[in-house]
């Protein structure tokens, strides 16, 4: 008979992290996140066959909703998954009247579920998952709360025409571009966490993070960044918009060369939006990785309403799209 443990020790949290979900999980990144409340469902015979996080605490409200988020998500089958979203929901109704999930403790961790997968094989850092997953949260009174989309520019060598225009405009009023400093790199950072902040503020959900988990949050893509796809828009020495861009790595686990880059995060301050800067970031991210010799750009991950999504829509067509849901809770005394 399965039954529901709540991990308190270092063997329960190695057996929750030991079942695949979005992307690894670690103690570390368990600990980081600090979630309110976790659940795994064992099995008779000792193995996990669901797993969850809940978080409660600190949590923005959404249409004078408050929210409960359920991240860290993994299930073996469907049964599993119907047993813990019903006491992972009956856990967040004492404290929040809408369930969200899945999402690991805010927007800036892994969150939402591919629910169209079209042809285009998975790219690097996209977050994956079985195709029934989906099935598991709106067989059980979830339904969609937000959309979101990746889509792929097949022809890099064919340039923006607008690219010379803000180019110019942008140079007439003090911004320059310039390339990311590898060797500085965590300085680097530390200089774009108030930007990001600032620039994501009207974002869906979004909530702040520390200067210290922003740094968790990037500092491991080092490895995988050159310089040149990374940009950053400065004026008066101070960062006013980057862009952010890797190479596909799993191109390169298929066998194939790597001639697509994946345009990861575009961030504008406020006070900068509607002049075109985002719009030439992204245009003139391209350019380069044209440059040097890349043929394809995936715009990962965006919202369907945000900004980032209208300026894709120059040069790329949807490839993927991806689902948040969401269940309204009864509160319980």
């Amino acid at each position: 008979m399965s039954q529901f443990v709540q991990p308190t020790n270092a063997a329960d949290l190695e057996a929750f992290c030991s079942l695949p979900g979005l992307s690894p999980l670690n103690p570390e990144t368990i600990a980081r996140q600090r979630p309110d409340a976790q659940w795994m469902l064992r099995t008779a015979e000792g193995t996990v066959a669901a797993r969850c996080s809940l978080w409660w605490s600190n949590l923005p409200e959404h249409e004078g909703r408050r929210l409960g988020y359920l991240g860290h998500y993994a299930a073996c089958d469907s049964s599993s998954a119907a047993e813990l979203l019903d006491r992972a929901c009956a856990q967040l109704a004492q404290h929040c009247t809408l369930a969200v999930a899945p999402i690991d403790g805010n927007t800036w961790n892994r969150y939402r579920l591919l629910t169209e997968r079209g042809t285009e094989p998975p790219f690097f850092l996209e977050p994956d998952n079985p195709d029934e997953w989906p099935a598991h949260f709106t067989s059980n009174g979830f339904t969609p709360l937000a959309n979101y989309y990746s889509a792929l520019n097949a022809d890099l060598h064919r340039s923006d025409p607008r690219t010379e225009e803000l180019m110019r405009r942008q140079s007439d009023r003090g911004v320059r571009l310039r390339c990311l400093e590898l060797d500085r790199f965590e300085s680097e950072l530390r200089a774009l966490w108030r930007l990001a902040l600032a620039s994501f503020q009207q974002n869906f959900l979004y909530a702040p993070i520390s200067e210290e988990e922003f740094l968790a949050q990037y500092l491991p893509l080092r490895p995988y960044l050159h310089p040149e796809l990374v940009l950053i828009a400065e004026k008066e020495s101070k960062p006013i918009g980057f862009m952010l861009s890797v190479p596909d790595l799993y191109q390169t686990k298929r066998g194939r060369a790597v001639d697509t880059v994946i345009l990861k995060t575009v961030a504008v301050d406020p006070e900068q939006a509607g002049d075109g800067l985002g719009t030439l970031l992204v245009a003139h991210c391209q350019d380069k990785a044209a440059q040097r010799g890349y043929k394809r750009a995936i715009h990962a991950l965006m919202y369907e309403a945000n900004r980032s999504r209208r300026i894709s829509s120059h040069t790329a067509q949807t490839i993927r799209r991806y689902t948040l849901f969401a269940r309204p809770l009864e509160v319980r005394p």
